[in-house]
């Protein structure tokens, strides 16, 4: 668990899954994220990999309060699930008690706000009981890309978590369609960052002067601060993803927003400055 201040608002981060593991190769979450190429940059140690060139990576949620709201972005792997890949497959993590002890029990939670669609972004808007799924937190608004939603449908591989972890919060008549720029309240709204998936969004935070942004997938690793055009096997549009990643990274450099990387391990944020001809993320 850490957290961040942002001028009135205060962000949290709950950890689900955190390891190292190699990366690279086709259909992999970093490309060229292979173990010699990781090596090569030496800043990603201690933080972001292992000397062996494995990638630390952290599946998360980002827990963010403001004077008016109570945010959950994104909701991680969710417990019970049956996945296909094995590392997500019916976990029995403490993720709720975790937010518990965060201060925020479930039915505290007002908004639930889904950078993308995938099934380690939603598990959590659903926990089983008596045999149904049902939304994880009673209380919440969740908001889903109107885009990003029409979009999941034609994503067949994503159908059964479609099933357990988003269908059940529209049956539940809790679900909110946005679009691209929506402004949740006055310190938090959304941005595009297409590619991964066409209507992926990150996260906007901005207080008393001070900014922060949480990327969701538009990076899984801060390799990709270093190498922009490193693509990612899951995106959608792998050219998309790394135009808008590159001018995203250009658009941060020494801006002084706290970049907080939804896959980043710990310490998961920092700012992204100006390195010789490229740029590194600053912890």
């Amino acid at each position: 668990m850490a957290n961040w201040t942002i001028g009135d608002v205060k962000i949290t981060r709950i950890v689900e899954i955190e390891a190292a593991i190699p990366l690279g190769g086709e259909g992999s979450m970093v490309v060229k994220a292979t173990p010699d190429a990781l090596q090569k940059i030496d800043w990603l140690q201690p933080h972001f990999a292992t000397p062996e060139g494995h990638a630390k990576i952290a599946i998360q949620a980002l827990l963010v309060e403001t004077p008016t709201k109570r945010i959950i972005v994104d909701t991680c792997v969710g417990n019970e699930k049956s996945r296909d890949n094995a590392f997500f497959n019916n976990l029995q993590t403490p993720f709720l008690k975790h937010m518990e002890e965060a201060g925020w029990p479930r039915d505290s939670v007002d908004t639930v706000l889904c950078t993308h669609l995938h099934v380690d972004h939603v598990g959590w808007n659903t926990i089983l009981e008596d045999g149904k799924w049902v939304p994880t937190f009673p209380k919440a608004r969740y908001l889903i890309g109107a885009r990003e939603w029409a979009h999941s449908q034609s994503e067949g591989d994503n159908a059964p978590v479609l099933a357990d972890s988003v269908q059940p919060i529209f049956d539940a008549g809790l679900a909110d369609l946005i679009n691209e720029d929506h402004v949740i309240c006055d310190e938090v709204s959304v941005r595009p960052t297409p590619g991964h998936t066409p209507g992926h969004i990150s996260i906007v935070i901005s207080s008393k002067g001070e900014n922060a942004v949480i990327t969701g997938d538009l990076m899984h690793h801060p390799s990709q601060i270093a190498n922009p055009d490193w693509s990612s096997g899951f995106d959608h549009d792998q050219l998309k993803a790394n135009d808008t990643r590159a001018k995203f990274v250009a658009e941060m450099a020494d801006s002084g927003t706290l970049v907080i990387g939804t896959h980043f391990a710990t310490p998961a944020a920092g700012h992204v400055i100006k390195d010789g001809t490229g740029y590194r993320l600053k912890v």
